[in-house]
């Protein structure tokens, strides 16, 4: 039973994880907003900024993950095949 909750939080596909890193970025956008009106100037500024970079690392990084699961898969599953043989 848990492990099917567990799946529902996995990202499986880059479509999903476009989904999430548009959420990441509505939400950061929101905060930094938030900076602009709470640090009127350069330092609201730099704030928005540094929110709307996390988005960009962190998108970054779960595309990579997604590109390391998918390699490590087929590496599982082609020496499975070959173990098989």
């Amino acid at each position: 039973m848990f492990r099917k909750i567990g799946r529902l939080f996995v990202i499986k596909t880059r479509f999903e994880a476009y989904l999430i890193i548009y959420a990441l970025a509505l939400g950061a956008t929101a905060r930094g907003a938030g900076y602009i009106t709470q640090y009127p100037g350069w330092w609201g500024k730099a704030l928005f900024l540094a929110c709307t970079g996390a988005v960009f690392l962190a998108g970054a990084k779960i595309l990579d993950a997604l590109r390391f699961e998918r390699e490590r898969r087929e590496v599982t599953k082609a020496a499975a095949s070959e173990s098989s043989t």
